[in-house]
């Protein structure tokens, strides 16, 4: 349906992509990862046209559309309906629509047999396009994706970006494209809203590419996983988790093979080194030359799972409770977020708080650091030093400024070592330090402004939507970061591979009241299934199945054994050991494939021989596990 052919594109004398390839196929869902700064959006924006190829070419079927989701739509605004907006996706139905009435109008004065014809025939195909339900699929699109009923009438103008982009999607959702590009399509949803899309996509007819940093959306999408790394599309067949261990796999073998020729190489070298000078020697000196030189060099493997080494410290411990919130009411006119609620917060809290955008999740954070104001008592804690990141605080970073220089306003008594070492942290090496910020990328941004916060030594954090704009790399150096800090946090974010990771409790609105589970956020789902909850648009409760689990079957009481059943036990035990003797040399075969250049740069080939090494090593794990079963068998 759509062919990318041997891609190249270069940017600023840079090599974005060289000699990439890939295939989009007819209902395909694929995820495309890679680091910020590595392409995604780039060949998104090649595909759509955009951007012109520097070479190769893209190829697509005479019938297949294209439908993009960019960040770039946030800026657009109309005093149109957000439900006007968004029918605008049925394009050939407004149209018969218009023309229909614009006959209809034509016929209060000219009722000839043409026109009734030509009004027979737009109506008959607006019918076969459903178009008389056109109104009601949006409005069902929109409230999926979190408007209120009452909302829909409101101009686009009204809405903030990320709603505007919430219509935008809506609208590209009802066009129905043979293709659906979307980047970082849920940057801007809750956690409601995130589910129901991903619903959606699982189920739309067509094909997907997302470029997306939520792990569990990935893995809830998509059936494949794209990788932008080293200028190559890398194909893995499967969704995020199993990307992650496929490509360890590969790191696995492509680091053998790498440490094989690199022996084989210095290996060579010496021979050369040695008898170079020998005139006996010189044919065979000649001939180990000239296959250096022919040698496909294997690239070593790059570990981009960066780590933290950096310790956070606190300035001060603070006292046992942090903070209380008592008898809190907060509306905005006739809206009420809060009221008349408790909440405490006491030291070494890990909390999330979740629930759909317009719950009051932000205002909550606004009143915890007193910059919202409020009814009721705000106490706050002994020794309590806290600091604040939301979004819109990107923008009190000093533009001018290098990233080191801005580092050394939050905390002006560590060494440029100790600043460039944090800095190192957050995927900041080498010279990019005296980058300014006014160069930076959103996401680069938001790596600055948390460095800043997490050694500002406060003790007490407040992170609204920390995760936004960030790879999956930086996420997981945040990750490791919050897991480090002694401290006490309060976090808003939507990104549910995050706050399980870092939760030990969690906070959700319900009722105009802040609600508490004291248990971490995966805990906190289970709870709710078995509770008969899920989180919904409007966090009401609804039912969900059950899971029911097939008893045990009973263990055979190996007291009772015979020496007949002893025999039989030994027997299997000498097969299962000749099948794992089999399976051994089958996976040393393939390996030895693997490490072969013409396997190792062939993706197709590569992949398949991937397959049948997980295959074998699945198999391999499954009879050893057998044989360990009937050794402890025979043994009791």
């Amino acid at each position: 349906m759509l062919t990318i052919n041997n891609l190249s594109f270069y940017f600023g004398g840079r090599a974005i992509f060289e000699d990439a390839n890939l295939q989009i196929k007819p209902k395909d869902k694929i995820g495309l990862i890679g680091l910020n700064g590595k392409g995604k959006s780039t060949l998104l924006k090649i595909i759509v046209g955009e951007y012109q190829p520097d070479g190769g070419n893209i190829s697509k079927a005479g019938d297949c559309t294209i439908g993009f989701l960019n960040q770039d739509l946030l800026s657009y605004q109309t005093d149109d309906s957000i439900l006007y907006v968004a029918m605008q996706g049925f394009e050939r139905q407004l149209e018969l629509q218009h023309q229909i009435d614009d006959i209809l109008h034509q016929m209060e004065t000219n009722y000839s047999d043409d026109l009734v014809e030509k009004l027979g025939d737009m109506q008959h195909e607006f019918d076969l396009l459903d178009g008389y339900s056109i109104e009601a699929k949006a409005e069902e699109i929109l409230e999926g994706l979190g408007f209120k009923t009452w909302e829909l009438k409101k101009p686009l103008r009204e809405f903030s970006g990320g709603w505007r982009m919430r219509v935008m999607l809506a609208k590209l959702l009802l066009s129905k494209p043979a293709v659906l590009l979307l980047d970082e399509p849920t940057n801007h949803l809750d956690l409601p809203s995130i589910l129901w899309v991903e619903k959606y996509i699982a189920n739309y007819e067509n094909a997907v590419v997302v470029v997306s940093h939520d792990r569990q959306f990935l893995d809830n999408v998509c059936t494949s996983i794209v990788e932008v790394a080293n200028t190559k599309l890398n194909y893995y067949p499967g969704n995020y988790s199993f990307f992650v261990e496929e490509k360890a796999i590969r790191n696995e073998i492509q680091k053998g093979a790498f440490e094989n020729q690199q022996a084989q190489i210095k290996q060579t070298e010496k021979f050369i080194e040695r008898f170079k000078a020998k005139a006996t020697k010189a044919r065979q000196v000649q001939s180990r030359v000239k296959a250096l030189d022919r040698l496909d060099i294997i690239d070593d493997v790059i570990d981009d799972a960066a780590k933290v080494h950096f310790k956070f410290k606190l300035g001060i411990q603070p006292g046992r409770n942090v903070l209380a919130l008592e008898n809190i009411s907060k509306a905005y006119g006739d809206r009420v977020i809060l009221k008349n609620t408790d909440a405490t917060i006491e030291r070494g809290d890990k909390i999330v708080l979740i629930g759909a955008n317009g719950k009051g999740k932000s205002t909550v954070l606004r009143i915890i650091s007193g910059d919202e104001e409020h009814k009721g008592e705000r106490k706050l804690g002994h020794n309590v030093n806290f600091s604040f990141y939301a979004q819109h605080q990107l923008e009190s970073l000093h533009l001018e400024e290098s990233m080191l220089e801005e580092l050394k306003y939050a905390d002006s008594n560590k060494s440029e070592t100790e600043l460039r070492s944090v800095l190192g942290c957050f995927l900041f090496g080498g010279d990019d330090v005296f980058k300014k910020i006014k160069v930076l990328s959103g996401g680069e941004k938001s790596r600055v402004a948390l460095a800043k916060i997490l050694i500002s030594e406060a003790n007490f954090l407040l992170l609204d939507e920390p995760t936004n704009h960030l790879d999956m790399q930086s996420v997981n150096i945040l990750i490791q970061a919050l897991n480090q800090y002694e401290g006490t946090y309060v976090i808003v974010s939507h990104d549910r591979h995050f706050i399980s990771q870092v939760s030990n409790k969690v906070w959700y609105i319900e009722d105009e009241e802040i609600k508490q589970y004291p248990g971490s956020y995966d805990e906190f789902v289970i709870w709710m299934e078995d509770n008969g909850k899920t989180l919904d648009a409007d966090n009401s409760p609804k039912k969900v199945k059950t899971q029911t689990v097939e008893p045990k079957t009973p263990v055979k009481n190996e007291s009772k054994m015979t020496a007949f059943d002893i025999k039989k036990i030994e027997k299997e035990i000498a097969l299962i050991e000749e099948e794992i003797e089999n399976l051994e040399q089958e996976k040393l075969t393939i390996e030895n494939k693997l490490a072969d250049s013409d396997v190792f740069t062939n993706p197709e080939l590569l992949s398949k021989t991937n397959k049948e090494y997980v295959n074998i090593k699945n198999s391999l794990e499954k009879k050893n596990s057998d044989w360990e079963a009937k050794v402890l068998l025979l043994e009791s």
